[in-house]
């Protein structure tokens, strides 16, 4: 009596290609977040960038986006501030949907909620400090003298008081990073983005700007995301979260260094 052939063995489960990895589902906001995105995915023609990222952030909260060169944490800083439009997901800010809005809409948001420290200040070199300070507020319509004693008050309160007119190649480098500081909070935004902050900066001042921009934030009630590869930068926040592939792999609450 014949038998029939045993069936032959299933073929394994092919692993998903790495830029093709699939996306975790979306959970809802944290109540009472500033900043939300959820399910964020950005992709540069095969390379994935973000992969279903989620990150909350409180009024007032500090957080700092640590990863190595490649793993995304500059391109989530780019949606979060609605300069980078995800493929997927959403940024919310105090409720709003970042997605639902045009450029144009996106551009008065970075304008009148948002600030931004850069690595090396991106002050304008042929104006004063005081008007680096003052074009913020100037660009959204409050008068030229109104704006440069505004910008002259920040200035003072950051210690660069008698330095209102010189010119960023005048000031050094610490010294121009709190001008880049006032820049950002003198508009009184709701988040405050720090890529690489101190990373023209030697040690000392590099904590000395860390201090200042940590505090100073903190009194204006906003909130801060600073982007760093360094340790050190990042225990000057509330938080922690680690980028990795494009997803976060570590997010921990710590005491920030005051």
């Amino acid at each position: 009596m014949s038998t029939m052939p045993p069936p032959p063995p299933a073929a394994p489960t092919p692993e998903p290609h790495p830029h093709l990895r699939p996306v975790p589902p979306v959970t809802p906001p944290l109540p009472g977040a500033r900043l939300s995105a959820r399910g964020l995915v950005k992709r540069f023609g095969p390379t994935t960038a973000l992969a279903g990222v989620d990150l909350d952030v409180l009024p007032g909260e500090s957080v700092a986006v640590m990863g190595p060169s490649g793993s995304g944490k500059s391109t989530l800083l780019h949606c979060l501030a609605g300069i980078l439009v995800p493929d997927s997901g959403a940024v919310t800010l105090s409720g709003r949907g970042l997605h639902d809005l045009d450029e144009r809409e996106r551009s008065l948001v970075r304008r009148r909620q948002y600030g931004f420290v850069f690595q090396f200040g991106q002050l304008l070199a042929e104006l004063p400090a005081v008007e680096n300070v003052a074009l913020a507020p100037m660009l959204l319509g409050t008068s030229r003298k109104e704006a440069t004693e505004l910008a002259a008050r920040w200035l003072a309160s950051l210690g660069l008081a008698g330095m209102e007119d010189r010119r960023p190649g005048e000031l050094s480098g610490g010294q121009a990073q709190r001008v880049a500081v006032a820049r950002a909070l003198i508009t009184g935004p709701e988040v405050v983005f720090a890529d690489e902050p101190t990373g023209a900066l030697d040690q000392a001042t590099g904590t000395d700007v860390m201090r200042i921009l940590t505090e100073t934030t903190r009194l204006a009630g906003a909130s801060l995301v600073v982007v760093t590869h360094d340790a050190g930068v990042a225990a000057w926040c509330d938080r922690r979260v680690e980028v990795r592939d494009g997803r976060v792999v570590a997010d921990v609450r710590q005491q920030a260094a005051r």
